[in-house]
């Protein structure tokens, strides 16, 4: 049988992409990514199978937000994929992300062409004027397909699209992410208590400094430490509110991890803490939940929907220190109750977020989509 061929567009040195791309060329398509910055060719030296394809943009000029620049760019970047096609001659074209990748999509008139929601895309572009949306919807209507990773995503794309809309979870490797023993930054006798995420305001980390803090003055004797595992635009700031509130000697910021290493920084916790002001989806949750860790999360987005409140973890408001400490002082103190939870969270993981489930999915959608246009 010959092989299906699928062309993504996407970011091809996003951590999710790398995972999608590969695990589906794994399941014996012929794959190509085309992306618009420079690919680093190094992240698929295990996969040389794959097709990479490039308009071969630096992220700085990529970046800017001149219209000028974004202009050209992607006119460059039609024209581009209009020739990638017809060289790679895809079955399926798969954009990731409708606002940009989705777009270009859309523009080279290219079916069947599938378009995967990631977060921004649905909840914050099409709020920016009306011509945002105008170009949300034209992507959406273009669309063959659309996919989604949460059910709150699937909600927000109803708002500019009466098609169906597939629910495709992003799943977790339990092979990978799972409880072991590491060498630890911290002493054996400690609680820690942190997260791993991008330092930016938009994912409340300073509510999890806040909360640590009201937590480690109320119960100064206990051995409370604080991780945090990410680089971001706000590290100078996160790092200078823990020297004032006193924290500097209980926390550790690690600035940016490789992904391939970030098991091991789910396993030096205790607890987990995610409690973001916007959040489309929650992988990193997942990833502390099939570490056997409980987890905290703010009641936003689609963080709910990937913890069972009471079970494998607690939902608490957003912006809320005092939420965050209550939640807190709840685990620190029961550590039969962490280990419950923990438990808890790794069995929902296997049950309902398990990554080989979610490629089964994909593999699923793409032989539908493949087979409708066949008999068309």
């Amino acid at each position: 049988m010959e092989k299906i061929k699928i062309l993504f567009l996407a970011d091809s040195n996003s951590p999710h992409t790398l995972r999608w791309v590969k695990s589906i060329s794994d399941l014996n398509y012929e794959v190509g990514i085309f992306s618009i910055h420079r690919i680093n060719k190094d992240l698929y030296k295990d996969h040389p199978q794959i097709k990479l394809f490039s308009l071969d943009v630096s992220r700085e000029i990529q970046s800017k937000s001149e219209l000028n620049v974004t202009k050209l760019v992607y006119l460059l970047s039609v024209k581009k994929i209009k020739k990638v096609i017809k060289e790679f001659q895809p079955d399926i074209l798969h954009a990731h992300y409708a606002s940009s990748y989705g777009l270009l999509g859309a523009l080279s008139g290219f079916h069947p062409f599938i378009v995967s929601l990631w977060g921004g895309d649905i909840f914050s572009f099409p709020g920016k004027s009306i011509i945002h949306k105008s170009i949300l919807k034209f992507v959406l209507e273009k669309a063959d397909k659309i996919l989604s990773t949460s059910k709150i995503m699937q909600a927000e794309a109803k708002k500019y699209s009466n098609k169906d809309i597939t629910l495709t979870p992003f799943g977790i490797d339990i092979n990978r992410f799972y409880p072991k023993k590491v060498n630890s930054l911290f002493h054996s006798d400690d609680i820690v208590i942190g997260t791993v995420k991008t330092l930016e305001e938009r994912y409340g980390i300073e509510y999890l400094i806040k909360g640590f803090h009201l937590v480690k003055k109320k119960f100064s004797a206990l051995p409370l430490k604080l991780l945090i595992v990410g680089g971001g635009t706000q590290l100078k700031d996160l790092t200078a509110l823990t020297r004032n509130l006193n924290l500097q000697d209980d926390a550790i910021f690690t600035g940016f991890v490789d992904h391939d290493k970030i098991q091991d920084y789910h396993n030096m916790l205790d607890v987990y803490v995610a409690v973001s002001l916007e959040e489309s989806f929650g992988v990193a949750v997942l990833e502390a939940s099939a570490c056997s860790k409980p987890v905290i999360v703010s009641n936003v987005g689609g963080l709910p929907e990937v913890v069972d409140d009471g079970v494998t973890g607690f939902i608490v408001d957003s912006k809320n220190a005092e939420a965050v400490s209550e939640a807190l002082e709840k685990l620190i103190y029961n550590s039969h109750l962490r280990t419950e939870m923990g438990i808890n969270g790794r069995n929902k993981v296997i049950k309902e977020y398990n990554w080989n489930d979610s490629v089964s999915k994909m593999n699923y959608v793409y032989r539908e989509v493949f087979q409708n246009y066949e008999t068309c």
